[in-house]
């Protein structure tokens, strides 16, 4: 069956790009990639992934070597336009649209009429009609349309990506998709692209609500997780352990209580509720409350190590796990990054930095005297007080008495 796009284009190749873009790929489809990163566009070139996925590293040599995946640095015609690109928040949580409207900026120039262009990237609620009215100032030669009834030259339509890192593969292809179009027929042309992978249901809405539906899932993460690290504070402050406490009120039938942690990491959960809090800074009382509860999580982790690093002249503390979640490279918004920077700074002593998915010192940690990439064999023995920041499988099968003569502070309950 012939397919409905012969060509399309994802702008940005990061976690979330570069899996789609090769997925599209080993569906038939011409896919050429865009990203910023030169070094990310050659070593894709040669078939390789510049990211730590499972099966990822697979599916882009696959893609690459069959010809339908290609990178470049620069955008050229397609007959649709995937954006993929950051959306972080600025200082006082404001929402940075900076990656979305460069992007938008870098494809207008070679976009025709019949193109499609969905927005991927979560966004605040009414990015999608602003890229709208930002390319009307950029492409006045288009028609574009100025009511939601009917589509203009370019079908535009924000249909969010909703997978876990470490099984993006996986779900890029069974979990179901929002079709946000800014109007009904864009809608309808998005939905053709998203079902030449998709084995999910495709759900029809308009831009708007996509976009809140995207920063409604993580929010509502979000505040599960604060009920969990509000319990733990209560519980350090009480004496009781909380890992034992969740497991019994866990057995009522209807409560599952999430596990607590050192903080909130990653570029959704961590981020996304922020852009509801400043579209209705009166309303999303206890979304800001779950916020403010999981990003002070990190300074009470720090408070403890520091309390106990006080006992030694010079203290060596191993921090285990930089990412922010198990079995994966991924620092983005990481508290156990933030962690360990914050105490190779107040220390007298040393921070040895266990990650086993990456290969060198991230920036942040890079430029401290007193922190080195270390080995859990090296940590073990030097560390005078291991923290646990992250769950990783290596630190799970840790014997108990290679920890017999340290301080442990195990902020994920491994070690219970």
């Amino acid at each position: 069956m012939r397919q409905p796009f012969e060509k399309i284009s994802v702008i940005g190749l990061g976690y979330i790009g570069l899996p789609t873009a090769a997925t599209l790929a080993t569906r038939g489809v011409d896919v050429v990639g865009v990203d910023v990163n030169p070094a990310a566009v050659a070593k894709i070139n040669e078939g390789r992934a510049h990211i730590v996925e499972p099966e990822l590293d697979v599916l882009v040599r696959g893609a690459v070597n069959s010809g339908k995946l290609r990178a470049v640095t620069t955008p050229e015609p397609a007959e649709a336009f995937v954006i993929a690109v950051p959306t972080p928040f600025m200082d006082g949580k404001k929402p940075d649209l900076t990656y979305v409207f460069a992007a938008l900026d870098a494809i207008a120039p070679v976009l025709a009429a019949g193109n499609l262009v969905i927005l991927e990237s979560t966004c605040p609620v009414g990015t999608t009609g602003q890229i709208v009215e930002r390319l009307r100032g950029l492409r006045p030669d288009l028609n574009l349309h100025r009511d939601r009834s009917t589509c203009g030259d370019i079908h535009f339509a924000h249909c969010p990506e909703r997978v876990l890192p470490g099984h993006v593969i996986r779900e890029l292809v069974e979990n179901d998709r929002i079709i946000g179009g800014h109007s009904p027929c864009c809608a309808e042309r998005a939905a053709e692209l998203y079902r030449i992978f998709v084995k999910g249901d495709i759900l029809f809405t308009d831009d708007k609500t996509a976009e809140m539906a995207k920063l409604t899932e993580n929010a509502f993460r979000d505040v599960n997780i604060a009920f969990a690290n509000e319990l733990s504070l209560i519980c350090d402050q009480l004496g009781i352990n909380v890992w034992r406490l969740i497991d019994l009120a866990n057995r009522h039938p209807r409560v599952n209580i999430l596990q607590p942690g050192p903080g909130v990491g990653g570029h959704c959960i961590a981020v996304d509720p922020w852009f509801i809090v400043d579209a209705a800074p009166e309303r999303a009382r206890l979304i800001r409350a779950a916020r403010e509860i999981n990003d002070g999580k990190p300074g009470f982790v720090m408070n403890k190590v520091m309390a106990a690093a006080d006992r030694f002249k010079s203290p060596v503390v191993a921090c285990l796990g930089l990412a922010f979640k198990p079995d994966i490279d991924d620092l983005r918004e990481s508290p156990s990054l933030a962690i360990a920077a914050e105490l190779a700074r107040h220390i007298p002593g040393r921070v040895l930095a266990v990650e086993p998915y990456i290969h060198e010192l991230p920036p942040v940690l890079a430029g401290l005297p007193n922190v080195s990439l270390a080995g859990l064999d090296q940590a073990l023995r030097e560390a005078d007080i291991v923290l646990l920041l992250v769950d990783h499988k290596p630190f799970k099968a840790v014997p108990r008495e290679a920890l017999a003569e340290k301080i442990v502070i195990d902020t994920r309950g491994v070690w219970r």
